[in-house]
């Protein structure tokens, strides 16, 4: 590995210096990030956090993972524990830590993709065909959902039980095929249009999460919800000001809200497709209010 001037470096200076860039081996180092709170900062003798589950077919890991790392981490000072592995949405795991953070839909696809055009990565420009010699087998792209019963039940106890729960983007596309992670998110997807520039409008200027925060815009995936909770918990919305509309949806949509559940508390916040959405300005500050009011700091 080699730094500025191709000067050569160990591997024990690299490791070094990942390491006090507050990411290492998937795990976020808040403490080594400067700043967090009293609270951040005793957690880790005992270990991360928050836990983040992130990435699908077609929101990549590493994408959310530097987003959050800077403005989660970095910024705020807290720590977190990243993985895209499903399996550790369960009780024994979720017992470790105080927020559970996730940003990925519902879908698995067993069988393949099938395009391989349409997964996460880029297609080359001018490429016309995927070669394969021997060729490959006939794919069945059959999506299937992901979270089981035990699944759903350990978010719900993990948030009654006093743990909160900060909600991105695609999660409303967990919501159809599990009907506890249904109720603790308070919303069920109905779609969302192709990327184009957004207002999120907030509409709740009193809340912790919102207090200092302006309306900003962003291009992102403007997700629209079938919102199922208190309308007093609505913080804000998106708006097409262009007057584009989502099937027969309208233009405007729920974009954001916080209640409490149980012992716990909930958030959700719909930007996050684009890392430029994740670090717009104002949304870094409703990210941060929203991680320190589920964690009871606001």
């Amino acid at each position: 590995m080699s730094v500025g001037n191709n000067r050569r470096i160990s591997r024990r200076t690299a490791m070094d210096l990942l390491a006090k860039g507050g990411v290492l081996g998937g795990v976020a180092l808040g403490s080594m990030c400067g700043g967090g709170s009293v609270s951040d900062r005793a957690a880790q003798s005992e270990g991360a956090t928050a836990f983040a589950l992130i990435g699908d077919r077609y929101h990549n890991s590493d994408h959310y993972r530097t987003a959050m790392g800077k403005t989660l981490v970095k910024d705020l000072g807290l720590s977190i524990d990243f993985s895209d592995e499903i399996k550790l949405l369960n009780d024994e795991h979720l017992s470790k830590y105080k927020l559970l953070i996730i940003l990925r839909d519902g879908m698995i696809w067993p069988n393949g993709h099938g395009d391989p055009k349409s997964n996460a990565g880029w297609w080359a420009q001018g490429q016309s065909e995927i070669v394969s010699d021997p060729p490959l087998p006939q794919m069945d792209p059959e999506r299937a959902g992901w979270i089981t019963p035990e699944m759903g039940k350990a978010v719900r106890r993990f948030v009654e039980n006093g743990g909160g729960a900060l909600l991105y983007h695609n999660v409303t596309y967990i919501a159809p095929y599990n009907d506890d992670f249904r109720d603790v998110l308070g919303a069920v997807t109905r779609g969302h249009p192709a990327l184009r520039p957004f207002k999120v409008k907030i509409i709740n200027h009193d809340h912790p999460i919102t207090k200092g925060v302006n309306d900003f815009i962003v291009s992102d995936e403007q997700h629209y919800m079938e919102y199922q909770k208190d309308p007093q918990y609505l913080l804000m919305e998106s708006v097409n000001e262009d007057g584009l509309t989502h099937g027969e949806f309208g233009a405007t949509s729920a974009a954001g809200w916080a209640y409490d559940y149980g012992k716990g508390r909930v958030c959700y916040l719909g930007p996050g497709h684009l890392i430029t959405a994740m670090w717009n300005p104002e949304y870094e500050k409703l990210q941060k209010n929203a991680a320190r009011w589920l964690l009871r700091e606001l």
